[in-house]
């Protein structure tokens, strides 16, 4: 089993920054992406922002400019720096890996972190 554990959530006013944090753990054998999605009420859940084992990034265009994803390899973890928060931002945020638990396992497979609430106040 690989676990994902969030930190850094929090309540915050517009304007503002948040740091979120997450930890991948247990049997790893490759993690080929990490990324964060959001969900807000009534809404579906979006990609936020993700990035490659390599270092390659992606942004929503909601977040461009705003948000930094960033990645620690040796300790597989992932980062989201959020600046110039707005209460649109608002939402339960989730951690994802894709990942290879042992080399015997053919295909990557998505692991989900437990989401972290978000909330911007005006």
């Amino acid at each position: 089993q690989v676990q994902l554990v969030e930190s850094g959530g929090g309540l915050v006013q517009a304007g503002g920054s948040l740091r979120l944090s997450c930890a991948a753990s247990g049997s790893i054998f490759s993690i080929n992406a990490m990324a964060w999605y959001r969900q807000a009420p009534g809404k579906q859940r979006e990609l936020v922002a993700a990035i490659t084992s390599g270092g390659g990034t992606y942004y929503a265009d909601s977040v461009k400019g705003r948000f930094t994803i960033s990645r620690d390899n040796a300790k597989n973890t992932v980062y989201l720096q959020m600046n110039s928060l707005k209460p649109e931002d608002t939402a339960v945020y989730y951690c994802k890996a894709v990942a290879r638990s042992s080399p015997s396992q053919a295909m990557s497979s998505d692991y989900w972190g437990q989401g972290t609430q978000v909330t911007v106040s005006s």
